[in-house]
């Protein structure tokens, strides 16, 4: 009797067991998924893409990136009718299904097609209950793609990363920064990392500056603002004279609460102008509150590239600097 209980308790686990190998096993052998970076595959029928639920998806899924000097959506979306849902659109990184169906559903599915990848469903009776469903999961998908983006771009970086030891040393911390970057200046509790391009490039500032400094009468918006404006001053400095990198006053910066590392930070992106001269872009500035060191650590990242779109490389930096671990 005994014998019987234990085999009618294992057996129903063995298979469950069996089945995530299965499940596993097939995931092992799904190809690379496609696509550029934020980008997204929306599979809807022409007559809804063309009415009230592509204007909603445009609205939600397209809206201008904050912080950028000319505007860009937050995600590039393509459109495909479903009698074309095949072969390598199956294949995107990021997959939308819209269509009409008998019940109401919003739903997420990872790795089905490619790996790795989201396909979200968003299922209808009738164009309100799709616009609805749009309305209320829409957030909860861009978190989804955003975060599985950044991870998506650092895995990447693994591949071939340059040399933290440097910062280890100095800061205390362990980084991915691509090996496309280069040391560009070292000073006392500063370094500057660059990755040239064609028609510009991109840079990472890393640095620090005690609690107070941050906090002082607390405006943390503008100390934060006047830290930068200082570094600038010191370090990042044009041919001609008085020219430095000074945050432009015409627009005020974007500022929001965040956490990196499991700590406090602060998150501000705005447009960074050199005086005197016609050079900008946009950056992206996190201030990290290390309590135990007594500091904020500043990671920064910045772009230079007049004649091209931006959102990616800001983009790529968020990853970098989202990728820092203060060790202890």
């Amino acid at each position: 009797m005994k014998k019987a209980i234990f085999f009618a308790i294992l057996l129903p686990m063995l298979s469950l067991v069996s089945c995530k190998d299965r499940q596993k096993q097939g995931e092992a052998f799904l190809p690379e998924s496609k696509g550029n970076i934020n980008e997204i595959a929306i599979v809807i029928d022409d007559v809804m893409w063309n009415g009230e639920v592509g204007d909603s998806l445009r609205k939600k899924l397209a809206y201008p990136v904050d912080g950028l000097p000319q505007e860009e959506p937050i995600f590039t979306i393509n459109q495909y009718s479903p009698k074309i849902f095949e072969g390598v659109v199956t294949q995107s990184r990021n997959i939308l299904v819209v269509s009409k169906g008998l019940n109401k559903e919003f739903k997420h599915v990872e790795n089905k097609y490619a790996k790795p990848q989201n396909v979200f469903y968003i299922t209808g009776y009738s164009i309100h209950e799709i616009l609805d469903l749009i309305e209320t999961h829409s957030e909860t998908l861009i978190s989804i793609i955003k975060y599985s983006e950044i991870h998506y771009v650092q895995h990447k970086m693994e591949k071939a990363r340059l040399s933290d030891d440097k910062l280890r040393g100095v800061f205390m911390i362990n980084i991915e920064i691509p090996d496309t970057y280069r040391y560009a200046d070292e000073k006392e509790y500063f370094y500057w990392m660059k990755k040239d391009i064609p028609s510009g490039s991109s840079s990472l500032l890393v640095y620090q500056v005690p609690i107070s400094q941050i906090e002082k009468n607390n405006d943390i918006v503008g100390n934060i603002v006047k830290v930068r404006d200082s570094v600038g001053a010191l370090y990042i400095r044009g041919t001609m004279e008085h020219s430095s990198m000074v945050t432009e006053e015409g627009y005020s910066p974007y500022f929001m609460n965040t956490r990196l590392d499991g700590k406090t930070a602060y998150e501000t992106k705005g447009t960074w102008e050199l005086q005197n001269n016609f050079m900008s872009g946009p950056f992206l500035n996190y201030a990290i509150r290390d309590e135990k060191n007594k500091r904020y650590l500043i990671l920064e990242g910045f772009v230079y590239d007049p004649s091209n779109a931006k959102r990616d490389m800001i983009f790529e930096l968020e990853a970098i600097m989202k990728s820092v671990h203060i060790l202890q």
